[in-house]
């Protein structure tokens, strides 16, 4: 199962290693990212392979929260289906 992860927030150091640290001690694969910082503002978009993971999307959405509050940033996870219905034109 593929999920997507996003992170928005004030840019600060530490943000992207924090984030695929924690997804890599889950068991999670980074298939895919980007990052762009616009006028401070940070913003990155993950495609994760939740295959092999260690903990279900639920676990891995509030494991993703927690650590959105503690950084200062705002972190979501989709499964891919989700999202790509979401964001079809």
């Amino acid at each position: 199962m593929r999920a997507i992860v996003t992170v928005i927030g004030k840019d600060k150091s530490g943000i992207i290693a924090k984030v695929s640290t924690l997804l890599a001690e889950k068991n999670v694969n980074i298939e895919d990212i980007s990052q762009t910082i616009v006028q401070g503002n940070f913003t990155m978009l993950m495609l994760c392979d939740l295959s092999d993971a260690t903990l279900n999307l639920k676990e891995i959405k509030q494991e993703l929260s927690i650590l959105g509050e503690k950084i200062g940033v705002s972190i979501h996870v989709q499964h891919e289906d989700v999202f790509n219905v979401m964001h079809k034109i």
